[in-house]
């Protein structure tokens, strides 16, 4: 009879452990359980110690209340001129109704990824390929505004959403380099045709200037020349000698000057050498 006694109490005392067990509680900082009640949703209990009625309440979830983040994998997205590229982003958001997270989607991360890929690529539609390169901030504001109603009916506040990587594919980064390429060729030609028209405007008109200088210094030489020969013609009055003189000594400077080119091995003598003499010696005796 003792030993069943002892037998009952251990029993009892075993049943009591187990009841304090199932009975109490503690619930972590950052952090919240939710409770059924056969099967239905009892409360939430929040951190600290707390007590359910053992058997019947349960805990069913446990939930963080902290900050998380949920990486959106790239995804490729064509803009409104038919360009392709590659996105990504990151969400940051809180549960603060756990009940909500947990009955009103079946996997709360997996519907917020989607929501965000959704929308990311219906916002990115509407936009230029420059615009969507260059307006980050844009584009992140109307994906919060996107998806912030939708999922605050889970019980989930969206705290921000950033664009981690939006850029071209990799057959549009090679097209675009193709293009810049092609403008830089365009340009170089350009300048390059620019210069050899400059260039040869130039030389034009140093041509322009230099006939003209030309025209100008034979006009003057003309002149000279004239003024010479009007002031030779006065001095010499009938005289001869003076003239042969002058003939003579120009005979001998084209000579000089034809020696000095490039048939200079050629000696001219005039055609008929004695009556070039008897012509001069003539001039000389009168």
């Amino acid at each position: 009879m003792m030993i069943d006694g002892l037998t009952m109490a251990g029993v009892f005392l075993a049943l009591v452990v187990v009841t304090l067990f199932l009975g109490v509680k503690t619930v972590p900082q950052g952090s919240k359980h939710v409770v059924q009640r056969l099967g239905k949703y009892h409360r939430t209990l929040g951190p600290g110690l707390n007590v359910i009625f053992p058997y019947i309440d349960s805990v069913a979830y446990k939930v963080t209340t902290k900050d998380i983040v949920l990486d959106i994998p790239s995804q490729e997205v064509i803009t409104l001129d038919n360009a392709v590229i590659i996105a990504n982003a990151v969400a940051y958001i809180n549960i603060v109704s756990p009940e909500k997270a947990v009955y009103g989607v079946e996997d709360y991360s997996l519907a917020i990824q989607n929501l965000v890929q959704t929308s990311l690529r219906s916002i990115v539609g509407e936009m230029s390929l420059d615009e969507a390169l260059s307006n980050r901030d844009q584009i992140k504001a109307k994906l919060k505004g996107a998806i912030s109603d939708d999922i605050s009916d889970w019980g989930i506040t969206l705290k921000t959403v950033e664009i981690q990587d939006i850029n071209p594919s990799q057959t549009m980064q090679m097209a675009m380099e193709e293009q810049a390429a092609a403008e830089r060729q365009r340009r170089a030609t350009v300048t390059r045709a620019d210069g050899e028209k400059a260039a040869a405007i130039l030389e034009a008109e140093g041509r322009l200037e230099a006939s003209r200088r030309d025209a100008e210094a034979k006009v003057v030489l003309a002149q000279a020349s004239q003024s010479a020969i009007e002031k030779v013609t006065s001095a010499i009055q009938g005289n001869e000698l003076p003239v042969m003189y002058l003939l003579g000594d120009k005979y001998v400077e084209s000579i000089k000057e034809m020696s000095q080119g490039e048939n200079a091995k050629i000696v001219l003598l005039p055609g008929d050498i004695p009556a070039a003499v008897r012509g001069i010696m003539g001039g000389l005796g009168k």
